[in-house]
């Protein structure tokens, strides 16, 4: 017989037991007994125990964090950062917290602001059970190989070790839907390993002159030299143009690329297509070239600011393998901008740019704009 079973088979045994005179009350109980393999006095103890009034307490500590206004502004941050893990949502708190109130209803008070800059990661994944989905799609490949060069250009495989800003990774993101036949845009995505700073480019077609063009723009926007940069295979970055580029100057720049057919190689910025690009944009096809400057718009404008400012992302710090088990130890999730503040090769000259340029910044704000943008886009590739 289940728990549940037993506790509704009390409470008819109760109604006979407190009706019935003492030989029939002595029957109940061996029935009671039999039934249920109760001792007989615990079976009394049982008839005879009184129900409380008062509701029954949790055991534990309380529920500090179970307020509506505290489950609903994480809610609304967790939306905003576009479903980020909880490690990471917990570090953006800090840096969303003060905007809060300019966008939104729901009223903070002194010590909500409080138990949120204490809150951890388990508690915000309890918090948020029931919003959560899971989203899982796959992209097609559009790597071809570029082989004219291969012997100029060296193979690297140990990019993990990078502490210094300037070491870059990149590679194209088809916006293809299901076909890639015709011409369709491309996003040319890189990403700075040491510190996770990320620039996007739109580009119409793979052309190599074209993400030649989007890739010296990018250049020029960083805050820091770029000291190496690593690629697939795929012809669009194994050319002339860009050996030229990075070996033909005063400080050469260190060109290597990853060995064929192995994505893990290039583990950053393929985490970086998945995040800073297919969970924005998703997997429409984009073949209208008018497209191409609404993107670029977007990157180099509030996308930027919105992804390097203000969202967190971890940094692998070690692996070690014992046995079949690799275990990993990475840092606490920050921003790309706390990242290059606390280098020592960031000039405090860029670093009081960066400074200025947060100050001036409203994540919310920036959000919105970007959610804006992107409608747009979708909507003008959807037809």
């Amino acid at each position: 017989m289940s728990g549940k079973a037993k506790r509704e088979y009390l409470e008819e045994i109760k109604k006979r037991y407190f009706t019935s005179t003492k030989l029939e009350k002595g029957q109940i109980l061996d029935e009671f007994c039999t039934n249920c393999s109760y001792n007989r006095k615990y079976a009394i103890r049982l008839i005879r125990k009184k129900e409380s009034s008062k509701p029954k307490k949790r055991a534990g500590r309380p529920n500090v964090y179970y307020k509506e206004s505290i489950i609903r502004f994480l809610r609304d941050l967790w939306v905003a950062t576009n479903l980020v893990c909880s490690q990471r949502l917990k570090e953006t708190i800090a840096f969303w917290l003060p905007y809060y109130a300019l966008h939104y209803k729901n009223h903070l008070s002194e010590d909500d602001r409080e138990k949120l800059l204490r809150i951890s990661p388990r508690t915000i994944d309890r918090l948020l059970k029931r919003s959560k989905s899971k989203h899982k799609k796959l992209g097609l490949s559009t790597t071809k190989p570029g082989s004219l060069l291969k012997k100029h250009i060296p193979i690297k495989v140990d990019q993990w070790d990078e502490f210094r800003p300037g070491f870059l990774e990149a590679d194209t993101v088809a916006h293809c839907g299901t076909s890639v036949a015709g011409q369709f845009v491309y996003t040319l995505d890189v990403v700075d390993i040491a510190t996770g700073w990320t620039e996007q480019r739109a580009v119409w077609g793979k052309g190599q002159q074209g993400v030649f063009t989007a890739l010296k723009s990018i250049v020029e926007q960083l805050p820091f030299k770029i000291l190496g940069f690593d690629s697939d295979n795929g012809s669009e970055f194994l050319n002339w143009n860009l050996l030229e580029y990075f070996t033909n100057r005063k400080n050469p720049v260190q060109y290597t690329r990853s060995r064929e057919y192995r994505k893990n190689d290039n583990a950053h910025i393929e985490e970086k297509n998945w995040t800073h690009v297919r969970q924005y944009l998703g997997y429409l096809r984009f073949e209208n070239i008018n497209i191409v400057p609404l993107m670029n718009n977007l990157y180099l404008n509030e996308w930027r600011l919105f992804l390097n400012f203000f969202i967190p992302s971890f940094k692998l710090i070690s692996k070690e393998r014992v046995g079949s088990k690799i275990t990993k130890k990475f840092d606490p999730p920050k921003t790309p901008y706390q990242r290059l503040m606390e280098s020592t090769y960031i000039k405090p000259k860029i670093k009081k740019q960066l400074t200025n340029t947060f100050a001036s910044l409203d994540p919310f704000k920036l959000q919105n704009i970007v959610k804006t943008k992107i409608i747009e886009i979708l909507h003008l590739a959807s037809g």
